[in-house]
């Protein structure tokens, strides 16, 4: 019996340009990938065979998007609709768990700063529309809308008058001016930020060393020796990191840090060295900036605007700088 003449496939310039952009996507499923590159295949004349070869399917794959898309055009190459079992959760129901999740915890009298899966189950089962729930089930139905009451992105208002003005000067440095003039070769940007309260522990035993088919072992005690604060320094265009360690901070241990920065050459003997700080007590206003220009006299100390000192570079460092610090 003779073979069925493959379905003939003719494409419009505008389903050619969806085609390829489903075939060449990054992000694309696999299935539209698939039958995106079938189609193509198919209106370049390429019979059955040769196509599922290729793409390495079977002729009946190819076969059956191919007479699809002739039948239907691109709506073809979108799944069926398939019956399943009937929902048992009534839409009366997910109403309310979407309802509920979309109200703070507050709102209702439960003492909780935002809702989890099981807590939304209970909030529900005491006010009896829960009957036919469980977690997994409410978090399903909260994935469906997308619902994550469990998150939050936290904001905030600026409150200094010059704000923009402020952070213009911080952002014209990272761009390599300052004040309308390109900086010098010699030029240095330091970010300088501390953490508090640091942990300072060690394990009771020694680490052991992983070994062939045994990852690295840790002891799991460890020993507290009181809280030490960090202070870092990144120097913005090299992101070479200067850290060090101190009972609290305070004047004497950011000045300490700075002294630290500046006894080498290339800070001491550069023409300017930019300092951007946040408004922390240790270095905070104009006498800040005097004690530092007073003690080196090409530093020049920046400050962020209040609320602002996600405009420093350094905080965003700060892993790299609990590594050197470690290391020192």
């Amino acid at each position: 019996m003779p073979l069925p003449r493959a379905v003939p496939v003719t494409l419009t310039a505008a389903e050619r340009t969806t085609l390829n952009n489903r075939a060449r996507g990054a992000k694309t499923a696999h299935r539209d990938r698939l039958r995106a590159q079938i189609v193509l295949a198919a209106a370049r004349g390429r019979d059955n065979a040769r196509i599922a070869v290729d793409l390495q399917v079977t002729a009946d794959t190819v076969r059956k998007w191919r007479a699809r898309f002739a039948a239907r055009g691109l709506a073809g190459l979108a799944d069926l609709p398939r019956p399943g079992r009937p929902r048992r959760i009534s839409e009366l129901t997910r109403a309310a768990v979407v309802a509920l999740a979309c109200q703070l915890p507050a709102a209702t009298g439960v003492p909780l700063s935002r809702w989890t899966g099981p807590e939304l189950l209970a909030e529900l089962t005491r006010a009896g529309t829960a009957a036919e729930l469980s977690v997994s089930s409410v978090l399903r139905i909260l994935a469906e809308h997308p619902v994550k009451p469990w998150q939050y992105r936290s904001w905030i208002s600026p409150r200094a008058p010059d704000f923009e003005a402020r952070a213009a000067v911080i952002l014209d440095l990272y761009q390599g001016y300052y004040q309308g003039t390109p900086l010098g070769p010699g030029d240095r940007i330091l970010s300088v930020d501390a953490k508090p309260s640091i942990q300072a522990r060690s394990r009771c035993r020694p680490t052991i060393a992983a070994a062939r088919g045994r990852p690295v072992r840790v002891e799991h005690e460890y020993v507290r020796h009181g809280a030490l604060a960090l202070l870092a320094a990144l120097d913005v265009r090299t992101g070479k990191v200067f850290a060090a360690t101190s009972d609290t901070t305070g004047i004497t241990p950011f000045m300490d840090l700075i002294g630290q920065v500046m006894s080498r050459p290339e800070y001491k003997d550069a023409p300017r060295v930019f300092v951007i700080v946040d408004n922390g007590s240790d270095h905070r206003g104009q006498p800040a900036a005097d004690r530092l220009r007073n003690a080196y006299p090409n530093a020049i100390m920046i400050h962020t605007p209040v609320h602002a000192s996600w405009l420093n570079q350094i905080p965003v460092n700060r892993p790299s700088a609990r590594r050197h610090a470690r290391a020192v």
